[in-house]
């Protein structure tokens, strides 16, 4: 193990000396897909528990899709079989997008995490208690102000013991990323196992690390749960 330590630590954790690598790919797509599942999520999850039926419908359709279907076949979909399509081949735009295993995986990401994160904060957004709506129409707030200021900031709140299980569980779907040939935490260890046949030795290298980085955002959420979930801790 210290052999591997010492002749592929590098490649493990940022560079080959070429590209990025390892962890830094691993959180880079982490954080990439996140960022943007989280930002459209918020709009979703608001469209979600619309009552209009003609704006839940389609969000219900997006999150029962890509919930039930498993992200190793999405992101097989969307970087084998679209670029297979013509339209796809002979469009200037999507040919370039594509064509890359980077930006493949991370809109696979995104679509995934949007979905499940979507139907998160939907529910975090109906366990508001009624009275705190009704109180802030009672003032004056119009929805636009209802929702950013009292139900979106209540509902992430709320959320955030559930997120947090939707963020470790990222991190363990970015191992997927090896499908599209990129050069993540797994590729590497599974570089390193075609060049040195220690099989034991280069997965259990890549595990380790992985726990490293859940149970250090593991212990980020819980910081931040104590923090701006103080409000509902037993007194």
């Amino acid at each position: 193990m210290i052999e591997l330590i010492q002749e592929y630590g590098k490649s493990l954790l940022w560079t080959d000396g070429y590209h990025f690598t390892g962890v830094v790919v691993t959180l880079w797509l982490l954080v990439l897909s996140l960022a943007f599942g989280f930002a459209i999520s918020i709009v979703l999850s608001v469209g979600r528990v619309s009552e209009k039926r003609w704006i839940q419908f389609p969000v219900w359709l997006f999150t029962y899709v890509f919930r039930g279907t498993p992200l190793y076949v999405q992101l097989l979909i969307i970087y084998s079989g679209i670029y297979t399509l013509d339209v796809v081949r002979h469009t200037e735009f999507l040919n370039w997008f594509f064509r890359s295993g980077y930006r493949c995986t991370i809109l696979a990401l995104v679509l995934n995490t949007c979905a499940y994160t979507t139907e998160i904060f939907a529910g975090a957004i109906r366990s508001i208690p009624k009275g705190e709506i009704e109180a802030a129409k009672a003032y004056g707030f119009s929805t636009w102000k209802l929702y950013c200021h009292i139900i979106i900031p209540s509902a992430l709140r709320n959320a955030m013991p559930a997120y947090s299980n939707e963020v470790i569980l990222m991190l363990h779907a970015t191992s997927l990323a090896f499908t599209a040939t990129v050069p993540d935490i797994l590729k590497i260890a599974r570089d390193i196992n075609s060049a040195t046949y220690l099989s034991f030795q280069s997965f259990g290298l890549a595990a380790i690390i992985y726990m490293i980085i859940s149970f250090s955002l593991i212990w980020l959420f819980k910081r931040a749960e104590r923090h701006w979930l103080k409000h509902l801790s037993p007194l």
